[in-house]
């Protein structure tokens, strides 16, 4: 199997300047480069820079993908999104890194080689879409994507006395985006749905509430992010007021947090309703197909005559795509007649269309196949 890698950056808090874009191009020669991207794929060779270089000077986000099972995600984010305390929680030595720049976070998702994960050549673009939300998500407050990226840890067998970083509200509906992280990471489906067990979001909180808290705000502080609404920057102050908010909402503790071996046992209890679940789909589609089957063969009863002077007629044109054609009419007249309850009436015909058809080499073989002889 060839190699494969897919190398995806992007800028989203500012664009690149034309002497960075300049010095990028250095870097790569074929790589598509733009404003606000940088992105190149590889079957032979890699990279000519550290991708944790390229993140700390230009982009904040970059997904890196191979086929021999490597993943990685980065985001950089302004490091007022975050205190040090709980983006280190969720810290652990190759699953989830945190490294501290002057202004920013540098957060980092791996996914060591896995001979389990899908091939995923030619996906890189559909990846970073899926999960460039994440950053936002962060950005307004939601640590659950912290939590999607902890679980790898929990899928490790020795970890079951370690306790879950927080007890977060809303694991057990995620976003799209954090979907596509536990995706991206391999996380267990069955462990992902354990999380979510007693993790239900809060209703919303009722509009006197957030008048309150308001009314509660410093006239300074308001002002300071009615200023950044009119320089164009509405985005950052919505990010800090939803931060201040939850800080100030009462946390309504969704329970103490868990440890792995309990996570487990709940996964382990998921499994079983999701094989449940799968089992019951699989009936329901067999009884599906089974119901349009018979519709089927109940309509080519109603000609059997017309049926078998067409298998005749397809039989003597005497080339491959025929007799595939033959195989498929004899095995629904095969099964036509037997939902009639008159399977000997077809072994009859069918020996009369073998006297006829017997010594067309090409055909026996597709009906041995077919199991027809």
């Amino acid at each position: 199997m060839s190699e494969y890698q897919y190398y995806s950056f992007r800028a989203v808090d500012r664009p690149l300047s034309s002497s960075e874009m300049k010095q990028l191009r250095n870097i790569s020669s074929r790589a598509e480069i733009t404003a606000d991207s940088f992105i190149n794929a590889y079957n032979y060779g890699d990279l000519k820079a550290n991708p944790r270089d390229l993140m700390r000077q230009y982009f904040d986000i970059h997904v890196y993908l191979s086929n021999w099972g490597s993943a990685m995600l980065m985001l950089r984010l302004p490091k007022e999104a975050l205190d040090a305390e709980t983006v280190n929680a969720f810290a652990v030595d190759g699953y989830f890194e945190v490294e501290a720049l002057s202004e920013y976070w540098l957060l980092t998702w791996s996914l060591g080689e896995s001979e389990d994960y899908q091939d995923f050549e030619d996906e890189g673009s559909g990846w970073m879409a899926r999960l460039a939300p994440l950053r936002e998500e962060i950005l307004r407050g939601d640590l659950r994507g912290l939590y999607v990226g902890w679980l790898q840890v929990a899928m490790a067998a020795d970890t079951e006395a370690e306790m879950e970083p927080m007890a977060l509200e809303g694991l057990n509906d995620l976003t799209a985006a954090q979907r596509a992280l536990a995706e991206f990471l391999a996380v267990d489906p069955d462990l992902l749905t354990a999380a979510g067990v007693g993790r239900e979001a809060r209703e919303e909180v009722d509009t006197d509430a957030v008048d309150a808290w308001l009314d509660k705000l410093p006239p300074g502080e308001v002002r300071a992010y009615l200023r950044q609404m009119l320089a164009g920057q509405g985005v950052q102050a919505e990010r800090t007021l939803k931060r201040r908010f939850a800080e100030w909402r009462p946390q309504a503790a969704p329970g103490s947090c868990r440890t792995v071996e309990e996570l487990q046992q709940f996964a382990k209890q998921a499994e079983k309703v999701r094989l449940g679940r799968e089992k019951e789909a699989r009936s329901k589609a067999e009884v599906e197909k089974k119901r349009t089957r018979d519709a089927v063969l109940t309509i080519l009863a109603r000609d059997f005559p017309g049926a078998w002077k067409k298998v005749h007629e397809e039989a003597c044109r005497s080339c491959a795509s025929a007799y595939d054609t033959v195989c498929r009419r004899l095995v629904d007249l095969r099964d036509a007649y037997n939902l009639q309850g008159n399977s000997e009436t077809f072994h009859r015909e069918f020996q009369q269309f073998m006297t006829e058809h017997g010594r067309r080499k090409a055909l026996l073989t597709r009906l041995d196949k077919a199991g027809l002889r």
